[in-house]
């Protein structure tokens, strides 16, 4: 059976959330739209609900998920602290694209954190998601609304074309706003360290609670976050990422003369900004024409350039410095 489309362009949208939430609290999975990308929903303390999650996505068990609230006070359900540099990140960026680490609550099934003793939460910005949570009054656990490995969902067309038949529902609201994960900072051991990097910058962060530290694995055992362990972000087509400091076109030259019979698409966008929002929906785009080879532009380390370069070192098969 083919998903329930909710198609929702104005504020008056709460009826029709009504419906949705009732999927959440009877087990169902709804994707719905936030600022950063589409997300595959379940009712957080359902495990039955959130192991279907794992399946319609093909997600290892493993790989933790995120725990989305719609007020604060919803924190103490879930988490046994909340550390005050953790409060202070949340009151400057909360609503928004930023996620916590925190230690669990027994309440939350071992599914959710792949069996750590912490749990991941944030708040999204966008008022769909934030009335969904609401109204289904259940926090809700959601990774993004993709088949494991695949780019993330900016667009409902992109969760249709991934999970319609494997999902109950999914709230059509156009693009998403920002077009990249939320930035993820752990505060379940002493020093904060930024487990993802995101919308939310390391900068923006230091401004607010002092110094913190960067997870330097690619890869991790026991991964506290999402996008740590796994292959992520992943077009079918080859990627070849060109380090921003090198001859753009002279690398696209060479790499035309030594794949001539290959389709090869180019992405260089002008901003740090305009990759974030467009990077996903292009590979996605360039995947449906049938290319063979992407070649990107990288961008400088620093700021938001940081956490684009994240997602295009992760989906590219090689790096040119």
């Amino acid at each position: 059976m083919n998903a329930k489309i909710i198609k929702i362009e104005t504020k008056k949208g709460k009826q029709k959330i009504k419906v949705a939430s009732k999927i959440i609290v009877s087990g169902g999975l709804v994707a719905f739209p936030t600022e950063t990308v589409y997300g595959l929903g379940a009712n957080v303390f359902d495990s039955k609900a959130v192991k279907k999650i794992f399946v319609a996505k093909g997600r290892p068990q493993d790989n933790p998920l995120i725990v989305h609230i719609s007020n604060i006070s919803q924190i103490k359900k879930i988490a046994k602290d909340f550390p005050e540099k953790a409060k202070a990140l949340t009151k400057k960026f909360w609503p928004g694209p930023l996620t916590i680490v925190l230690k669990k609550k027994i309440i939350i099934p071992d599914i959710v954190t792949a069996g750590l003793d912490s749990v991941a939460v944030r708040m999204p910005s966008n008022k769909i998601a934030l009335e969904l949570i609401r109204q289904a009054k259940v926090p809700i656990v959601a990774p993004s609304a993709n088949l494991s490995g695949k780019p993330s969902p900016t667009t409902a067309k992109h969760v249709i074309d991934d999970l319609s038949g494997k999902v109950d529902c999914i709230i059509d609201n156009g693009n998403c706003k920002i077009g990249i994960e939320s930035t993820v900072i752990d505060f379940s051991s002493k020093t904060p360290i930024i487990l993802r990097p995101g919308y939310i910058t390391k900068d923006e962060i230091e401004e607010i609670i002092g110094k913190v530290k960067e997870a330097k694995s690619r890869k991790s055992k026991t991964p506290k976050a999402p996008g740590m362990k796994y292959k992520h972000y992943s077009p079918k087509a080859k990627v070849i990422l060109i380090d921003y400091r090198q001859d753009f076109e002279k690398e696209i030259h060479k790499i035309k003369i030594q794949n001539p019979n290959k389709k090869i698409k180019i992405i260089n966008f002008k901003n740090p900004e305009e990759y974030a929002k467009k990077l996903f929906f292009k590979f996605r785009e360039f995947d449906k024409k049938g290319t063979d080879i992407i070649i990107a532009k990288g961008l400088k380390e620093d700021k938001l350039g940081t956490a684009v370069m994240n997602r295009l070192k992760k989906a590219s098969t090689v790096f040119i410095k």
